[in-house]
């Protein structure tokens, strides 16, 4: 079908749906807005006539019986991911569901599962996915720069106390819409730093490195409406190797966010830090390895997922740095993470 252009709906037209997703869209030539849903009949119609979307719809199950999708965008709240995600493949669509993709290790397996059963392909938008810097990791590390992996120190944080805490993001003051408290601090709903931004560091390592998680034990520190502020986890994979994981939403505002990534194996190290722009192995025989990353590209990507999802949604045979897999990963450690801080226990995934 690369001769005509991918109808993309989007499912969850809020916050991050209309700063990022929406736009990239109306922007690719190769694609075309066809549908939007979202709750508010006021939010929805103003969305409609902002970005002159033919279709508009409440009910995401009316949008997707009424109009012919390639492609569905599902940018809802956490806890719906599953749900829509479900609901857009057995309409023979592809899907880029919005990070995690799912808020429990089962709900997870099974979008995988259901979009292997249709023939179809997930893309979970973690940027930094999609930077020639991971590919090149990615490489090293198949390549074997390193050995066989054996332990592993991931940390993440963010300038996020105020969403964490359930006050307004202050960096959204005059958006169309704000990141509601509801999707983000509300520990019922799948709210907290882990399901909200350490899933980027975990999506992002589980590109460069091919392990599956076995079990995790965690601890957390709350913020004032009761979730994660602070998460440290020790994690286990099938091969035997351990990780250490940290994340913490209280970086200064004036500060970017912090991704430090490092892999030992038995051969050597790698380590890769987006704010100070680093990608280097460095091996126990010194046959080291330095990586040039030229100023701002360790900066988040957000537009290639979008723009590659349209092209899986053409047909073109572009490779999916962010797969289902990949998803599915990331939600199984935090599945895991949480639950084992709640139990006090070693939980398996």
């Amino acid at each position: 079908m690369t001769d005509r252009k991918a109808r993309i709906g989007v499912i969850g037209a809020g916050w991050w749906a209309v700063v990022n997703h929406i736009p990239v869209v109306k922007a690719n030539p190769n694609a075309m807005l066809a549908a939007v849903n979202r709750l508010g009949r006021a939010e929805l119609e103003a969305v409609r006539q902002e970005f002159d979307v033919p279709h508009a719809f409440e009910d995401y199950t009316e949008m997707l019986a009424k109009v012919r999708l390639d492609g569905v965008i599902i940018a809802s709240p956490h806890v719906n991911h599953h749900e829509h995600a479900l609901a857009a493949l057995a309409k023979g669509c592809h899907v880029l569901v919005e990070k995690p993709l799912a808020t429990n290790a089962a709900d997870a397996r099974a979008i995988v599962a259901a979009a292997e059963a249709a023939g179809k392909q997930v893309v979970v938008p973690y940027g930094w996915n999609f930077k020639p810097f991971t590919d090149e990791a990615r490489r090293l590390i198949a390549g074997g720069a390193i050995g066989r992996i054996e332990h592993v120190v991931l940390q993440m944080a963010s300038a996020l106390d105020d969403l964490m805490a359930g006050k307004p993001m202050q960096e959204t003051e005059g958006a169309m819409f704000r990141p509601p408290a509801s999707t983000w601090a509300d520990p019922k709903r799948a709210g907290g730093y882990g399901w909200g931004q350490l899933v980027h560091a975990l999506g992002l390592f589980f590109r460069i490195a091919d392990l599956a998680p076995a079990e995790v034990f965690a601890a957390v520190g709350r913020s004032p409406s009761g979730v994660d502020y602070y998460d440290a986890a020790v994690v286990r994979f099938e091969n035997g190797a351990t990780a250490s994981l940290s994340g913490s939403s209280t970086v200064p505002k004036h500060r970017s966010v912090q991704i430090d990534l490092r892999v030992f194996g038995s051969e050597g190290m790698m380590t890769l830090n987006t704010e100070e722009e680093r990608l280097e192995i460095r091996r126990r025989d010194g046959r080291d390895i330095i990586v040039p990353l030229a100023p701002g590209e360790g900066g988040y990507a957000c537009e290639e997922p979008v723009n590659v999802f349209i092209d899986i949604c053409r047909g073109l045979p572009v490779e999916n740095r962010a797969c289902g897999l990949v998803g599915q990963r990331a939600v199984e450690v935090l599945d895991a993470m949480y639950r084992s801080a709640e139990s006090g226990r070693m939980e398996a995934v």
